[in-house]
């Protein structure tokens, strides 16, 4: 009795804080519950998958079944992540279905795992679930401002969306699905991916209906290049413009610096997220007990700083985000660099723990910079489009902690390269300018501009957003 008495005082805090500030009544507490499934689902597939998907092709033996995991798992993922963003631009009715559909896609091909779970089925069923889950990361990135609350902004909406999916996703359901490998092993894991796939479904078919009002939307675009751009177009007569949906809104310059940095970062996380494993199962003089005592090493550090970077993110006075996010940048470099000189598996624990708090406070800073930026009927499609970068980067690092030999300091080394590449170009973006032509900090801050909207649209052939001015 006392136990029951204890859950259900757990379970109705639980509830409040979902549905606090409002939440239930704008329908965020429903985009929880499905980010949270989201969260579970993912938690159980690497539970149901850590014995074969991180680990079959990681033995040093053969460099060929390396390449083929790298080819099956990760490279169509890379062409298939940016035309996420703009197929989201193009959904402008069905979100909710959309959002459903990647987990009932998932809930299929775990099924499909069931059955062919020691062929090399596995790989392409894998790769299916992947661009799932990353699909529904777009897309509820895209539905986010539709369900905000009125007392609460983005920032801190995004920071509690990933809190909630941290704690009830992938701590509570990575324990359930650790439980049930030990009883029934690995198919037994992925029945239970199947049944979080189907519960997500339901949950996001219960999103509220006005996440389908897309009227007057302008899709956002990571490109600038001045007065030629392909952005709005007004007649001699200054009395109409094209239609929305056919108008382009440049990001401006804090939100480009916050990308970069944020993409930046994200090739860390991806890189530690696979290399890790690797060089866990390539020490064979290590006992299976001992590489399991290396990966939780590792994995509590990022998780502790992921959950840590959000927690702080949600308390945060963010009055200068992409000066934060070039900080950012800045640490998760210097402890790559700092990981490459140590080579050991204690300086890949602190690099994870840095990289992913990292990231968890940068992501903040951008979803900051995003909504002080942009216009309204452009944030939607910003969040999608910032999204999508993000993922790739991910793949980036991926496919470097897949292709890169097992030793910390040539790793690290690699690794530490390409995020210098990438503090230069943030640093460069933050200043105004840019390595890359059009992709970088060489364009309008929107959010600072002091001129009229004529004189704005006279000067650079674009919106003038609305928003508060960025440093």
């Amino acid at each position: 009795m006392r136990g029951r008495e204890l859950t259900g005082r757990g379970i109705a805090t639980f509830q409040r804080a979902a549905k606090a500030d409002g939440a239930d009544k704008s329908g965020l507490t429903a985009l929880t519950y499905a980010t949270m499934a989201n969260f579970a689902t993912d938690a159980a597939l690497v539970v149901a998958l850590s014995n074969t998907l991180f680990f079959s092709a990681a033995t040093g033996e053969s460099k060929t079944k390396v390449a083929l995991y790298l080819v099956i798992t990760i490279a169509p993922f890379a062409v298939i992540a940016p035309l996420i963003g703009p197929l989201l631009d193009r959904l402008q009715h069905g979100r909710r279905i959309a959002l459903a559909a990647s987990f009932v896609a998932r809930a299929v091909l775990a099924v499909l795992l069931v059955f062919n779970f020691d062929s090399w089925a596995l790989y392409p069923a894998a790769l299916g679930m992947l661009v799932m889950s990353k699909s529904f990361a777009v897309l509820k990135s895209a539905v986010t401002p539709r369900v905000l609350p009125p007392d609460i902004d983005l920032v801190r909406v995004n920071s509690r969306l990933t809190v909630f999916g941290l704690l009830g996703g992938s701590i509570a359901a990575g324990g359930v699905a650790a439980a049930v490998a030990a009883l029934s092993g690995s198919t037994g894991v992925l029945w239970l991916t199947a049944a979080f796939s189907v519960g997500g479904a339901v949950l996001c078919l219960r999103i509220p209906s006005w996440v389908e009002v897309t009227e007057g939307e302008v899709p956002a675009t990571l490109s600038y290049h001045g007065d030629d751009a392909h952005t709005v177009v007004i007649d001699k007569d200054r009395k109409t413009t094209v239609k929305p949906n056919k108008r382009r809104q440049p990001l401006g310059r804090a939100v480009v610096t916050g990308l970069w940095g944020n993409s930046t970062i994200r090739v860390l996380t991806g890189f530690l997220t696979l290399y890790v494993a690797f060089v866990a199962k390539s020490r064979t003089e290590h006992e299976a007990l001992v590489q399991a005592a290396m990966l939780g090493m590792v994995g509590a550090a990022a998780a502790i700083g992921n959950f840590a970077g959000n927690a702080a993110g949600a308390r945060l006075q963010l009055g200068r985000p992409s000066l934060l996010v070039l900080r950012c940048t800045i640490a998760v470099t210097i402890v790559a660099v700092i990981a490459a000189v140590a080579d050991s598996l204690i300086a890949a624990a602190i690099a994870a723990l840095v990289a992913s708090g990292s990231s968890a406070l940068a992501k903040v800073s951008l979803d900051a910079s995003i909504q002080d930026d942009l216009p309204p009927e452009s944030i939607a499609s910003g969040f999608g489009r910032s999204e999508t970068a993000l993922q790739l980067s991910w793949v980036v690092g991926g496919a470097m902690g897949v292709l890169l030999p097992t030793e910390y300091w040539i790793g690290f080394t690699a690794v530490s390269a390409v995020l210098a590449l990438g503090l230069v170009q943030t640093f460069l973006s933050y200043r105004g300018h840019s390595l890359l032509p059009g992709l970088g900090g060489n364009r309008p801050n929107h959010a600072g501009q002091e001129v009229s909207s004529d004189q704005y649209v006279q000067q650079t052939g674009f919106q003038q957003p609305t928003g508060h001015p960025s440093p």
